[in-house]
C-alpha cells in the first residue's frame, strides 16, 4: 500500500510518500496550491504505482484551503481520507515528547497515521459536493443580507434627501426609481429636469 500524507496550507502543501512497510519513497516535498502543483504530486504517485486501489491519501481538514486538492484527487479516481487536525496533533505528540510543530513533520505524521489503526473519515465525491453546496448557500445568504443592508441605506438617504418620493411610488426599490435616483440624486435635481427626460 502506498501512503501519501498532505499537510494543507493556503498557498502550498507539504507532501510525504511512503509504503505501508515504512519505506520512504519521497521525503517531504512542497507543491503549490495550483493545478501545476497537483499534477506534480499525481506524477510522483504514479511513478511508484499505477494501481489506484493501492493508494491511501490523507490530509487534514482545513476548510476551504483543501477544497481544490480534494476535488482534484477525486477527479483522478483517488479517495482521500480527511483527518481532524486535533487528531494529527495528538498522534504526533504520542510519537514524541518534543513539542515541535513543523509542516514537513505533519505531512510525515499524516502518512504514518494512514497505516495506524486510528479511525479515518473517508472523503467521498458526495461529501465534496455537499461542501460546495454549503459554501454556495453561505455565499447566497451573505449576498441577501448585503442587499437588505443596501436597501436600508438607500431608504435612509432618500428619507433625508427627498422624503416625499416614497409617498409617490409603490416602492423605492424598483429599477425605474433606481434609474431616476442615479440620474437625479436629489429633489432639487429632479425639479430642474425636463419632463421628457424624466419620462424617458
Amino acid at each position: 500500500m502506498i501512503l501519501v500524507g498532505i499537510d494543507v496550507a493556503k498557498d502550498k502543501h507539504d507532501c510525504y510518500i511512503m509504503t505501508s512497510d515504512g519505506e520512504v519513497l519521497f521525503k517531504s516535498f512542497t507543491i503549490s496550491n495550483s493545478m501545476e502543483g497537483f499534477d506534480q504530486l499525481y506524477e510522483k504517485i504514479l511513478s511508484v504505482t499505477n494501481n489506484l486501489d493501492k493508494i491511501k491519501i490523507g490530509l487534514e481538514a482545513t476548510g476551504h484551503y483543501s477544497y481544490n486538492i480534494l476535488g482534484y484527487l477525486l477527479d483522478k479516481g483517488l479517495t482521500p481520507f480527511v483527518i481532524n487536525p486535533l487528531h494529527t496533533n495528538l498522534y504526533r505528540k504520542s510519537l514524541s515528547l518534543r513539542k515541535t510543530k513543523m509542516d514537513k513533520i505533519d505531512s510525515r505524521t499524516i502518512a504514518s497515521m494512514l497505516m495506524s489503526d486510528v479511525s479515518l473519515k473517508l472523503y467521498s465525491d458526495t461529501l465534496y459536493h455537499n461542501e460546495e453546496l454549503k459554501s454556495l448557500t453561505r455565499y447566497c445568504f451573505d449576498k441577501v443580507q448585503q442587499r437588505a443592508r443596501l436597501k436600508t441605506s438607500i431608504s435612509r438617504l432618500v428619507t433625508i434627501l427627498f422624503p416625499e418620493l416614497e409617498k409617490l411610488v409603490p416602492t423605492l426599490h424598483m429599477e425605474s426609481i433606481y434609474s431616476l435616483l442615479y440620474e437625479f440624486p436629489s429633489a432639487k435635481a429632479i425639479s430642474k429636469a425636463h419632463l421628457t427626460r424624466l419620462t424617458n
